[in-house]
């Protein structure tokens, strides 16, 4: 018997090992890398930290909890839409190079062209947001966006290596038509694995910032969250970004739950003309690790924000709720708060010089 527990756990390793040596999964840090990762004051105990202590698990839960909830439990009717989500599919390689605009994609993923420069962010263009092609397919209609759609572009901005922020099909087919790439710590790993070059890649930490073209600035700053594409957690960091421009602030929130790292960001580096900020994919058991409607409406006021863009909603279902519930949530709230919230369709153009635009609530028909 002993005999056959131990050939089951060592196939079941093996496997485990074959599995996750696949392309998709990346690289762990090594060499000078990994050594510069050890360096910094948030690396301990061989692993990133986050400013405050962040369990996975918020007070009053528990995982198996979560597990059981996750995949046992009744799924509400609109989890995911009944129809196609509705969007527009912009022409990304026509838009004139003076042109200043904000093109959500989808979940996290946008385009931002300002000051004559191009950034994609986070781009997950294929048709699943995991590294199998069964599992987190994205809603009819999300998906309008492909890899080819995108232009050449000046700077891939990717705030950190969970698959549905990093999608491996999509950075590597763009790869050709990226300059360079900006990245947190550790993450230049995976895309140096991918066929991207060390000299391609600006990698840095909180409180780092990189000059770029046209009298850009970005500023690496804090963000709440975790990391990791196998078992491993926390051996890349994470982060959002401040993108200073000669012509305008805009706050890059990245995935984080809420905490005074908003704050501090808002004293820092505000006010901000668009805060782009996660709303989606939330559960009470996991606060600490995203933010809540109503985190997402006080981290808006915390960083002073004009204009707050949401994202990270509409095309995965990665938590419980009602597919549209983030964007009802949160409009409801800012209104609450005099805020003005931004929420394009897919694809919709966002005209970053234009004030008090206003767009329809796309998602209120019925899904």
């Amino acid at each position: 018997m002993i005999y056959a527990i131990i050939a089951i756990l060592a196939l079941g390793f093996l496997l485990y090992i074959v599995i996750t040596g696949q392309p998709a999964f990346g690289a762990q840090p090594k060499g000078k890398r990994l050594a510069r990762m050890k360096k910094s004051l948030h690396y301990k105990n061989n692993q990133f930290q986050n400013l405050s202590y962040t369990p996975s698990v918020a007070e009053g839960h528990s995982m198996p909890e979560v597990m059981y909830d996750f995949f046992f439990k009744k799924k509400d009717p609109y989890l995911k839409p009944h129809k196609n989500v509705p969007a527009i599919h912009t022409d990304l390689k026509a838009i004139p190079k003076d042109q200043d605009v904000f093109i959500w994609l989808g979940h996290s993923s946008y385009y931002i062209q300002t000051d004559g420069v191009s950034f994609l962010i986070d781009p997950v263009l294929s048709a699943y947001g995991s590294p199998f092609k069964y599992f987190n397919k994205a809603f009819a209609g999300a998906d309008v966006f492909k890899p080819e759609d995108i232009p050449a572009l000046d700077y891939l901005v990717i705030t950190h290596d969970h698959y549905d922020h990093l999608d491996y099909p999509t950075v590597k087919a763009i790869r050709e038509r990226v300059g360079k790439v900006i990245l947190p710590l550790g993450v230049g790993a995976h895309l140096e694995r991918w066929g991207y070059s060390e000299s391609q890649i600006i990698e840095e930490e909180w409180g780092d910032k990189a000059d770029l073209k046209n009298g850009i600035i970005i500023i690496y700053t804090p963000a709440r969250h975790f990391s990791g594409r196998k078992i491993s957690r926390n051996r890349t960091l994470w982060t959002s970004y401040v993108l200073e421009t000669p012509t305008k602030k805009i706050f890059l929130g990245g995935d984080s739950g809420y905490d005074t790292h908003f704050k501090m960001i808002g004293e820092q580096y505000g006010p901000f003309d668009y805060a782009i900020i996660e709303n989606g994919q939330y559960n009470e058991a996991w606060k600490y690790i995203h933010a809540l409607p109503e985190d997402v409406i006080q981290a808006s006021l915390d960083v002073n924000a004009r204009n707050i863009i949401p994202v990270h909603s509409s095309k995965f279902a990665l938590a419980l709720h009602p597919w549209n519930e983030p964007l009802k949530k949160v409009t409801s709230l800012g209104k609450a708060k005099n805020l003005h919230v931004l929420t394009p369709m897919i694809g919709e153009p966002v005209d970053l010089n234009k004030r008090d635009q206003v767009f329809s609530d796309w998602w209120e028909d019925d899904y």
